[in-house]
């Protein structure tokens, strides 16, 4: 990603990361563990996250270290939202804006059924792609004034 999008940051889904991490831990220990790890992306300031996932790696790497693992490699480009004023936090901590879009190019791609050739499918996909970008950009998905005041953000979290 660094060589298309220089100077980007990088935010992992912050839901698809909560499921990576519990996929390691037993059934009958989920929803204790599940509780702890969503409470780390209920707050709203970096430092407090950082305190928190300090305990939950403390807490739980003896039990499930498989899924410590996974958390340890994944939590900082889990948490990047953080570092961004936090009337941004609910639209970009997720991936559901992308996951809408390919949903709706698989939908209309199975309407087609068979296409002639790669290019024929490009296009109907750029054209799905198209018209959603026209529709964010008239409901303004991202309030760009907020991170302009920004600049560019504040490092919260320190980066491991």
């Amino acid at each position: 990603m660094a060589a298309e999008l220089p100077g980007a940051e990088w935010q992992r889904c912050a839901v698809h990361f909560q499921r990576n991490v519990l996929s390691h831990v037993p059934a009958a220990s989920m929803a204790e563990v599940a509780e702890d790890l969503s409470a780390i992306f209920k707050v709203r300031r970096g430092k407090t996250a950082e305190t928190l996932a300090e305990e939950f790696v403390s807490l739980y790497e003896k039990n499930y270290p498989k899924a410590i693992s996974v958390f340890e490699a994944g939590i900082e480009d889990a948490l990047t939202y953080l570092r961004y004023p936090g009337s941004q936090h609910a639209r970009i901590r997720s991936t559901n804006m992308l996951e809408r879009l390919f949903k709706e190019v698989k939908r209309r791609t199975r309407v087609v059924g068979v296409f002639p050739n790669e290019t024929s499918a490009a296009t109907l996909a750029t054209e799905i792609a198209l018209r959603s970008s026209e529709e964010w950009a008239l409901r303004r998905y991202l309030t760009m004034e907020a991170l302009e005041a920004v600049g560019k953000p504040n490092p919260q979290l320190s980066r491991h």
